[in-house]
């Protein structure tokens, strides 16, 4: 029988509604996700973990990054910036990921220059899927990649939320 993995999770209210905050025991975040996407965030610990591979605990401010992440959104922007991430996903996702870390507070890049950055100019769509299965938003912040044309594009925590990060971390940035 395989060993499972204990998972703490906290919530903490935020301006742009409650956030979920899971780490393991090391002090790693291995989710954040909004409140009302929980049940996604489920399916992503399920599919990066196995079935029965974790167990959640409710925890408070587990190592800290409950602060950190609060400090983020108080406008303290660089709390979040070296927080340790330990996610599941494929090599390639991981790779995504820690591109998207890269990307400067206060700025976007488009997929495609994103792609670039991995060194897969012609894996856009590739790019995107990594991107939307991020299962650490906002501290590995998917919400800086835009549409080519510069427009907002999806978001899992929904456009509105996209929007308000962006706002928040360039008007931090003035």
């Amino acid at each position: 029988m395989s060993e499972v993995l204990p998972l703490l999770i906290d919530r903490v209210d935020t301006p742009i509604g409650e956030m979920l905050i899971v780490a393991d025991r090391q002090g790693n975040l291995r989710a954040v996700d909004w409140a009302d996407h929980e049940t996604r965030m489920r399916r992503l610990l399920r599919l990066h973990y196995g079935e029965n591979g974790f167990r959640l605990e409710p925890a408070r401010n587990p190592n800290g990054l409950t602060y950190a992440i609060s400090s983020y959104f108080a406008g303290g922007l660089t709390a979040i910036d070296f927080l340790p991430v330990q996610t599941g996903g494929t090599p390639f996702q991981r790779e995504v990921w820690c591109a998207l870390r890269k990307i400067p507070c206060g700025t976007t890049v488009s997929y495609g220059k994103l792609a670039e950055q991995v060194g897969r100019p012609a894996a856009v769509r590739a790019v995107g899927l990594a991107n939307g299965s991020n299962p650490v938003g906002v501290v590995v912040p998917c919400h800086r990649v835009i549409g080519a044309n510069g427009l907002l594009t999806g978001y899992g925590g929904g456009i509105e939320r996209k929007s308000w990060l962006l706002e928040h971390e360039a008007a931090r940035q003035r």
